[in-house]
């Protein structure tokens, strides 16, 4: 079967963040999937597969990463879209049947996608005992973004602390589901980017992800009030770097970026 790595909220190749991409007929065995991931050994791999047409969704869709599958993954979410647009299986708006209800992809004449995400509700909580050491840095404030995300939000005071951060990823995995959001105001918007933020998932798997587009959907919200706009842009500052571009829609929140494939080959197992 064909398999594809796809750098996602990219516009050049050894960016953005890398998901392996399988079209399916079905879904196998979840050993099989989890092997896959594995072997792929990016943050996630999506597996999809199209279901019959007349129904609240055009494809079932999945993700894994090398260690466990998650109920939410925006850039191996553009990067499926990106295959099924780029190789002319789909035109059009992508409706995608996940774990997370429908998500819709909908591609724009400029190559990007747009990702239609339900919004991270956030829960203002207190900044856990330990967290600073464990990050390298003291938080100005913590929230949970609820069990669809499963991070803890920490707003750091610059936005070079977010940049210097070396945390201790082993100690991270105490203090969140799946992982810790770093974020912070960008020094200089006309940069190009409104804030900043760094995503450490060592529970499932990742210590550093390249870009994450789920985090966004609790970016989204907690940046469109404190700066008073509904659409903004993220910079995720990994060493792979990359933009997410948000729009909030109260309950839902619209991430736009861009896809490029670096490897199209076959599986032979």
């Amino acid at each position: 079967m064909r398999i594809r790595i796809v750098d996602a909220f990219a516009d050049r190749p050894f960016t953005g963040n890398p998901a392996g991409v399988l079209l399916l007929d079905n879904f196998p065995e979840d050993e099989w999937l989890q092997k896959v991931a594995l072997e792929v050994n990016h943050a996630e791999t999506a597996f999809a597969h199209r279901l019959p047409e007349g129904g609240e969704a055009d494809w079932a869709l999945r993700w894994f990463t090398p260690a466990a599958e998650v109920a939410m993954c925006g850039h191996a979410t553009l990067a499926t879209a990106h295959v099924l647009h780029t190789t002319g299986v789909q035109e059009g708006p992508v409706r995608f049947a996940t774990r997370s209800g429908v998500l819709v992809a909908t591609p724009a004449e400029d190559g990007s996608v747009t990702l239609d995400f339900p919004t991270a509700p956030l829960t203002p909580v207190e900044v856990p005992d330990g967290v600073a050491e464990a990050l390298g840095a003291e938080p100005r404030a913590a929230f949970d973004t609820g069990p669809n995300v499963g991070d803890l939000v920490l707003e750091l005071a610059e936005e070079k602390t977010v940049r210097q951060l070396t945390p201790d990823h082993k100690a991270l995995g105490a203090y969140c589901e799946r992982g810790i959001i770093a974020t912070a105001r960008a020094e200089d918007p006309a940069r190009g980017y409104d804030f900043v933020s760094r995503c450490f998932f060592p529970n499932v798997g990742i210590d550093e992800d390249p870009v994450t587009g789920s985090a966004h959907t609790a970016l989204a919200p907690y940046w469109s009030e404190r700066l008073g706009r509904p659409d903004l842009t993220g910079l995720q500052a990994s060493p792979r770097s990359g933009l997410v571009r948000t729009g909030l829609r109260g309950d839902r929140t619209l991430l736009t970026g861009r896809a490029v494939t670096v490897i199209d080959g076959d599986l032979l197992v």
